[in-house]
């Protein structure tokens, strides 16, 4: 926690007014979708906001306040784990996130009403809506660094002492935090709207953060590898990496082939491959983000100087998409 605390000032250093402003648009969204779609109807968000939700109306405590007091405990106590710039991001987002909640719900006071007039009656509308609209503020503040609710942390920090998995133990408070709703508020109809909610949101969460158009990476074991490699540059002109592999049960040495392309491309480099070698083998996985690091970014200890002046061959490299 020592080496996190002075790594403070230099991690802080590194933050982008781009992703400021990106995390500053996440949380107005946030609050919207939450303030305007969901807590006019008690309709529950889902991790600390949802907490926070019901905690706001048991108690004459604002929901402003309990965003702020039960996530920014959270973030701090991760701070070891998460490091000081995340740390800050989020700390950030929630507090943009309360403030905002905090002048929709107690300054200006908007009713869903507004935005259509079956919206403060049709509880499944206002779940779709209120789901879609948070989650785009959680899946931007995800995008650029930030978190816009502390569940996560204390999922990294929990999780593996209870011999769970991060994503189990986001599902299990979930699932407890409904039950929990529903026997408070007496009813099981909202909590069950509830999960809709959560869907919507974890659905945008996925869009935003990885994407629309999600990369495929493939894997190509062939034994004709420069004739499959030949076609593949022609067709997409990406770079391609070739790596040295051998059959377990026949022997043989083959080579497999790796390639990074969009979901469009998949059915041409298909049809090539097998045209080219009917016998390949073929693994395509969902690849949530691909960059590459320039020569002059990366550290001198990894680039030789003497890199700058040389040109990496294609094959070595497996481009974006």
């Amino acid at each position: 926690m020592k080496d996190a605390i002075r790594s403070i000032p230099r991690e802080l250093k590194k933050l982008r007014a781009k992703n400021l402003a990106a995390l500053l648009v996440a949380g107005v969204v946030n609050a919207f979708g939450v303030t305007v779609f969901l807590a006019p109807v008690k309709l529950y968000d889902s991790g600390i906001s949802g907490a926070s939700m019901l905690l706001s109306q048991v108690t004459p405590v604002s929901l402003s306040v309990f965003l702020v007091l039960l996530n920014v405990p959270l973030f701090l106590y991760g701070l070891k784990k998460q490091g000081p710039q995340f740390t800050f991001y989020a700390i950030y987002s929630v507090v943009i996130y309360s403030v905002c909640a905090w002048l929709i719900t107690d300054v200006l006071p908007i009713d869903v009403s507004f935005a259509s007039p079956l919206a403060g009656q049709d509880l499944l509308l206002c779940a779709l809506f209120g789901g879609i609209i948070s989650g785009t503020g959680s899946g931007l503040a995800i995008r650029f660094g930030g978190a816009m609710d502390g569940i996560e942390v204390m999922a990294v920090i929990f999780a593996k002492k209870l011999n769970l998995s991060v994503g189990t133990f986001v599902m299990a408070y979930n699932i407890l935090l409904y039950i929990v709703c529903g026997f408070v508020i007496q009813s099981w109809i909202l909590p069950l709207y509830s999960i809709v909610t959560y869907m919507a949101a974890l659905k945008m969460v996925d869009t935003i953060v990885e994407g629309l158009d999600r990369a495929k990476s493939v894997y190509i074991v062939t034994t004709r590898h420069e004739a499959v490699c030949e076609v593949l540059s022609k067709t997409f002109e990406k770079g391609i990496t070739v790596m040295k592999a051998q059959g377990y049960y026949s022997g043989l040495d083959r080579k497999v082939v790796w390639i990074v392309l969009n979901r469009f491309q998949i059915s041409r480099m298909r049809e090539q491959v097998h045209e080219v070698d009917p016998a390949a083998y073929i693994a395509i996985y969902d690849v949530a983000d691909v960059f590459k690091l320039e020569p002059e970014q990366a550290p001198a200890e990894i680039v030789p100087a003497e890199a700058e002046a040389e040109q990496a061959p294609a094959e070595d490299t497996a481009a974006s998409p």
